[in-house]
């Protein structure tokens, strides 16, 4: 059972078929809670809750260490291989209210594949999903993260030449979001450190926005 000196982040993923949401998912809790494979049409087609155990080492909470506990919600891409938008988004919005109705959303991952250009048109459709979903203040509560980033290294590409070398669509998206953005390498399974290091700055990300929370008593 969780101390009451534990400290909770709910988190949920978003964005387009194949980017590598339920991996990134699965990154971020330390488990294999969300099906991720290659496949020729979407993988996931409903939203589902994963929970983390307790990790400890990360956060100081009035002068002593706490456990943290992640929640991460996955969620069907957009555009899909059966689901319409329309379908997509009632079912993102019905699974925020469920889930983070009573406790409030700490942040959006908007997960893009570091290995494939982003064009105007798969922003677009993105990002008005999510301010459908999230409202007005999305930009305040949405990170980048990017995905296959391991690919991009084979290549040749640190993050400083990545960024140098992205697209404008891209870097548009990342100023938005006050540059909140996090690299992920593809692997079935981070090792601890980098788990670690991918969750203190998504720590960070929350804690620069006063750990405000959104969606918070929507649930009806």
């Amino acid at each position: 059972m969780a101390d009451s000196s534990d400290m909770t982040i709910n988190l949920v993923v978003l964005g387009k078929t194949q980017t590598g949401k339920s991996a990134a998912g699965n990154s971020l809790l330390g488990s294999s809670d969300f099906v991720s494979h290659l496949c020729p049409s979407s993988v996931t087609t409903r939203c589902s809750l994963g929970r983390s155990g307790r990790i400890s080492g990360l956060i100081r909470r009035n002068g002593h260490e706490s456990a943290l506990c992640v929640r991460v919600l996955d969620t069907p891409g957009y555009p899909h291989s059966a689901l319409s938008k329309e379908q997509v988004g009632d079912t993102v919005r019905a699974a925020l209210a469920q889930h983070f109705g009573e406790e409030g959303l700490h942040l959006a991952l908007l997960v893009l594949r570091a290995d494939l250009p982003l064009c105007p048109d798969d922003s677009d459709d993105t990002v008005q999903l999510i301010q459908e979903l999230l409202g007005p203040t999305w930009k305040d509560f949405t990170a980048v993260l990017l995905t296959h980033a391991d690919k991009a290294e084979e290549a040749g590409y640190s993050e400083e030449t990545y960024l140098h070398s992205a697209s404008s669509t891209l870097l548009s998206l990342l100023s938005s979001v006050q540059h909140k953005y996090i690299f992920l390498d593809n692997h079935n399974s981070l090792i601890k450190e980098e788990r670690n290091t991918v969750l203190r700055k998504l720590l960070n990300f929350i804690q620069k926005n006063n750990y405000q929370v959104l969606l918070k008593h929507s649930k009806e």
